[in-house]
């Protein structure tokens, strides 16, 4: 028996890690670094690599202190392996991987929990990996995890973290609980103390339901395991305080943590019922078994304390106290954005396999989800059928043939095909009152994925950064003097990633124009591999077609060396430049770099 489990859990977890390697890690350097934040987690990254300061996170010359050092030490590491350039020829498999294989390892123990703990009317076989890719399937997870920015990486290691404790109260043996303290103190090094206060918030919300909390909470061992995750965590922070001291508490501490918190930052305002409806965004399309899930979980809980319930059973009320830490914390938050909202997927997908265990028997609730699962996949096919209604309000001035693109690389027409055989299969299967059309769906929804979101990535690609990637390459060849480099209008931080070049940034304003004049002659900055020639004759200038087109920079005498999609790439006289910028100073404009943040990095 002990050696048929063992099996069945291998076969189990090997279906899982296919499954996951399927969703996040093919063709996941085909594509380049989508602005704007992901170049810039790269570009510090290998910096760090390049340099060998791994401490301070700089990018362009400016320190980051966005965000702690894990995601960076990741990057940086898959940056300094032999050879590097030739297997990751883009530099996008290095960025993305930290966050592709974040999700790849919360998804197998997801699986990993389910099947060793088996919650009451489990199929052990099934239910671990319908919940894995109830997971991995959720569109928002599907899109953080290839990007290479922290919050897929602090769902993975908080994920696990949170398991990993819960998996502690459960056992009945004495071992220890020293990896999720562990995973803990990795979760405050991906994003900082929002970790804790989550992990906090869940832990202390389930206990606070539970009669035995005091053995609970000494099965954790929280003395012992919180000195173990401040000694993970703590170091960088004292470290990079000592070193930078000031910039670093009101950077990271002041703005990055509780200004976002407490105001409303780079004009991310929602109301508060904001993460209600990315919840159900979230878990398209799939999103009623969330719910029902959710319903059966308050209603076991409430049946809990009228009859004796097993401690190992308590797997779906211990995720339901997640999801809710994460919905109640960042609904209050000022600053909201849809990536909040990751670290609560792990506790969705738990709780649609609660939906899915009560659903073995058709009966009128499961026909009732299935109705109005299909009314869903069937409104998401109609979307496509009838997308000549809103392809035509797409308005992206980076991509202005993007309608036309989508429709001539037959995207559209695989989105009809994929969402419309979803919703007939889905018929089907309801009809013949199948058991497993949870996991059926799920196997199409998998297949249809790679068939779907492949060429959405390279259109992208190719529309939106092939073009960077081009201009870059040919202000490596055109460079005289180590010529400083100039980005004017539309902001671009692959620039900087991709020509590894110092670049200063300006808006297409007039105001833009005296500051790059007066910061060419004041503002100097340090590349590890580049240091520009500040006093040299002339600079070069990567400027869009819409700014290039307003009179006080046409009127420039310039060198137009090459363009590629909308930018173009000009070579300006820095004596041209700054007798334009004295004419329009006595014409009554001032510069204002000095009074703001020049660069968000």
């Amino acid at each position: 028996m002990i050696l048929l489990n063992s099996k069945n859990r291998l076969i189990t977890l090997l279906i899982v890690l296919v499954s996951g390697i399927i969703i996040f890690t093919l063709g996941l350097g085909t594509t380049g670094l989508v602005d704007e934040t992901p170049p810039l987690f790269a570009a510090a990254a290998r910096s760090m690599s390049e340099s060998g300061d791994w401490i301070t996170p700089k990018v362009n010359g400016i320190f980051r202190f966005d965000k702690p050092p894990l995601i960076y030490w990741l990057m940086g590491f898959f940056y300094s392996l032999p050879k590097n350039e030739i297997w990751d020829s883009l530099g996008t498999i290095s960025a993305r991987l930290p966050s592709a294989l974040g999700s790849l390892f919360l998804m197998m123990m997801i699986a990993d929990t389910l099947f060793l703990w088996p919650q009451q009317g489990n199929r052990q076989f099934l239910t671990p990996i319908i919940a894995a890719l109830s997971f991995a399937l959720s569109p928002l997870i599907i899109i953080w995890s290839r990007t290479a920015v922290s919050d897929a990486l602090l769902t993975g290691t908080l994920g696990i973290s949170l398991l990993l404790f819960w998996r502690r109260m459960a056992s009945e043996n004495n071992v220890q609980c020293i990896s999720a303290w562990v995973f803990l103190g990795f979760a405050i090094l991906a994003k900082g103390p929002v970790a804790l206060v989550l992990a906090t918030f869940t832990i202390t919300s389930f206990l606070f339901i539970q009669k035995d909390w005091r053995s609970l909470l000494c099965k954790i061992n929280p003395k012992k395991g919180f000195f173990l995750t401040l000694l993970v965590s703590l170091p960088w922070y004292l470290l990079e305080l000592i070193k930078e001291g000031k910039p670093f508490w009101d950077n990271f501490f002041g703005y990055h943590n509780f200004q976002r918190y407490t105001s409303v930052v780079n004009n991310h305002v929602e109301p508060f019922w904001f993460f209600l409806y990315i919840m159900v965004l979230a878990s398209l399309p799939f999103t009623p078994f969330l719910y029902h899930g959710i319903f059966r979980t308050l209603r076991d809980f409430l049946h809990s304390k009228n009859q004796r319930f097993k401690f190992s059973e308590t797997l779906h009320i211990y995720s339901l106290c997640w999801f809710m830490s994460v919905l109640i914390f960042f609904s209050i938050s000022a600053t909201k954005l849809p990536s909040y909202w990751l670290p609560a997927i792990p506790a969705a997908a738990i709780l649609i396999s609660n939906s899915f265990i009560s659903l073995k028997n058709p009966n009128k609730t499961y026909a009732f989800l299935w109705f109005f699962n299909i009314l869903i996949m069937f409104g998401l096919s109609l979307a496509f059928f009838f997308s000549n209604i809103w392809l035509g309000s797409i308005n992206d001035p980076e991509m202005p043939n993007l309608a036309s693109e989508l429709i001539s690389s037959r995207i559209i027409f695989k989105a009809k095909f994929i969402f419309s055989s979803l919703t007939i299969f889905a018929i089907i299967l309801f009809c013949l009152k199948s058991k497993n059309i949870f996991l059926y769906l799920q196997i199409f929804l998998l297949i249809g994925q790679i068939f779907l979101m492949s060429p959405i990535r390279k259109l992208a690609d190719t529309s939106r950064q092939l073009p960077l990637r081009n201009i870059s390459k040919l202000i490596l060849s055109a460079r005289e003097g180590k010529e400083t480099l100039a980005m004017i209008g539309i902001r671009k931080p692959s620039l900087h990633f991709y020509s590894r070049q110092i670049v200063f940034y300006e808006p297409n304003t007039k105001e833009g124009l005296i500051n790059l004049s007066e910061r060419l002659n004041t503002d100097r900055r340090k590349n590890h591999l580049d240091q520009p020639n500040y006093e040299y004759k002339s600079l070069l200038v990567v400027i869009d077609e819409y700014s290039s087109r307003k009179l006080h920079w046409s009127n420039i005498n310039h060198q137009k060396i090459g363009e590629y999609g909308i930018y173009n790439l000009w070579r300006i006289q820095k004596s041209d430049l700054n007798k334009y910028s004295e004419f329009l100073i006595n014409s009554g404009y001032s510069s204002d770099w000095k009074n703001r943040k020049v660069e968000k990095f």
